[in-house]
């Protein structure tokens, strides 16, 4: 496993250094909703199933025509189409959530939401598969901000690793065990006064680090649901 990632041309760590994301937060639910998850076998891959590369952090090069497709697929309010594209097909998704920025944040982040105020926040939870007993769970929260220029500062402090997070939404609502979200796998997405900031991780199964980061690059270009 490479002991790095690479994300708009940073070097990202992946044992907890600088750069990039970490630390987002953790997911907690007891019910067994998807035990569809649980198989277990090798590394799952887009593109090739069984693969045991994990992390490389090549998934804009791997990707390249199969994201955008997913992107475009996103933008235009298709999730479940935009998971087929990358291999994957949507096991459950949160109804619509709506949250106070400063309540649900901490961090740097909490500490932004404390002097600039946020119009919005909603967060949504997606479980997808590939149908081989691996599945992700996607975190995709939704930040409207007053002005483009709070919007542009937002995501900058987002996209600095370390900087803390909004917490995702209750997994209680997907019967999902205990999720840890590092942030390693994330993108975002910012449209005038609006960002979106998705995370993605391992459900069940295994499933390699540039699927994950693929899928939330993915994930980040989806409408407000």
């Amino acid at each position: 496993m490479t002991d790095f990632i690479t994300k708009d041309g940073k070097v990202i760590p992946l044992n907890g250094g600088g750069g990039g994301k970490k630390g987002a937060g953790v997911v907690v639910a007891g019910a067994l909703a998807l035990t569809v998850a649980a198989g277990t076998g090798g590394v799952s891959s887009i593109g090739g199933l069984g693969s045991t590369e994990v992390g490389s952090g090549g998934s804009s090069l791997r990707f390249g025509p199969r994201k955008a497709e997913g992107q475009k697929a996103a933008r235009r309010g298709d999730a479940e189409g935009a998971w087929q594209r990358m291999g994957m097909k949507q096991l459950k998704r949160t109804a619509r959530q709506q949250a106070e920025c400063v309540a649900v944040s901490f961090g740097e982040i909490r500490e932004f939401f404390t002097r600039t105020r946020c119009t919005s926040l909603e967060r949504a939870l997606f479980a997808v598969t590939d149908g081989a007993g691996n599945t992700a769970v996607i975190s995709v929260v939704w930040v409207g901000l007053a002005s483009t220029g709070d919007a542009r500062e937002f995501e900058t402090v987002m996209n600095r690793h370390g900087s803390g997070d909004v917490h995702p939404l209750g997994s209680h609502l997907l019967g999902l065990a205990e999720i840890h979200f590092t942030g390693l796998r994330y993108g975002s997405d910012r449209d005038g006064k609006s960002v979106t900031i998705a995370e993605a991780e391992t459900a069940g199964g295994r499933i390699d680090h540039d699927t994950l980061d693929a899928l939330a690059e993915v994930a980040a270009h989806l409408p407000r649901v």
